[in-house]
């Protein structure tokens, strides 16, 4: 039996954070489609198939995997590999709460088209899995600041892998398509929050995402679809999923005026949107919960 590894299958908790040891969580389901947190895996042992975006290769520990929320990923083991490792997920809120200036989507780890996964030597390895041992004992601490020393330790992490760039790349991303996808998954981050329902949004279809960069919208679409293995239209879709969420859980706004904020003409056209890529009304996910996808 395959098993695979994948952010969705866990989940990350209402603290934006989670670390674990890759055995604990090995499942059976791959999980190729939206993600809601960034991960970084160090998988130690063992050998498997990375599928990201639209890319296929074989791999083998010790390796560090750095995924984000904008690339469809999945990590598939060899039958019968011995795997041992840990992961991490993380909302980029967590990580901006620690005084981050600027978005995650933007490092050059995590950033659509760059480079995800990072050879480890031996020192390397035992040294990035020494941070991970301290995340896993100070999570279950009392300590009132422990969120603050492990941002620090998920830093650390991250500038180590800086640090081997440029690294023996496993993917060669087309430059200009990566750098049309980054601009477009850049704009589309500005378009939310949506802070008051009276101002739609002003960008809700690819071809208005291609007008305000320039590009023709089947450019733009080839763009996306090589770098993040999606298509505009989801990438905005899930956009607007999220923040329609968010919406309805924590204000008191209408579902008309949700619908027209989030660029909706008639309520029943959201609600109609809404079911379709969740399986639920906007009432229902009002009543909802939590937000955070099952386990």
């Amino acid at each position: 039996m395959k098993d695979i590894i994948s952010v969705t299958d866990h989940g990350a908790g209402p603290s934006q954070f989670r670390v674990a040891s890759i055995g604990e969580y090995l499942c059976t389901l791959a999980s190729y489609n939206r993600r809601d947190f960034y991960k970084i895996s160090l998988i130690l042992t063992g050998r498997g198939k990375l599928l990201y975006a639209n890319r296929e290769i074989e791999v083998k520990g010790p390796i560090l995997l750095f995924s984000n929320p904008f690339v469809p990923y999945s990590w598939e083991s060899v039958e019968g590999a011995e795997h041992d490792g840990y992961f991490c997920v993380f909302t980029d809120q967590f990580i901006q709460e620690g005084g981050r200036p600027d978005s995650l989507q933007h490092s050059p780890l995590f950033k659509p088209g760059g480079e995800p996964v990072y050879i480890l030597d031996e020192f390397q390895a035992s040294y990035i899995r020494s941070i991970f041992s301290r995340m896993r004992q100070e999570v279950d601490t009392e300590y009132l600041y422990k969120y603050d020393v492990i941002r620090s330790q998920v830093n650390l992490i991250i500038h180590e892998a800086i640090k081997m760039q440029p690294a023996v790349a496993y993917f060669t991303p087309h430059n200009a398509a990566a750098r049309i996808s980054n601009l477009f998954l850049t704009l589309l981050e500005k378009q939310f929050p949506v802070d008051v329902p009276r101002y739609p949004l002003a960008l809700k279809r690819a071809g208005d995402y291609a007008d305000k960069l320039s590009v023709h919208v089947n450019h733009l679409n080839a763009a996306v679809q090589e770098v993040t293995g999606k298509s505009t239209t989801a990438h905005i879709n899930e956009k607007i999923v999220s923040e329609a969420r968010s919406l309805l859980k924590h204000t008191d706004w209408s579902v008309a005026d949700i619908a027209y904020g989030l660029g909706f003409e008639y309520a029943s056209y959201f609600n109609n949107f809404i079911k379709k890529h969740t399986g639920f009304t906007p009432l229902q996910i009002r009543k909802e919960k939590s937000l955070l996808p099952a386990g």
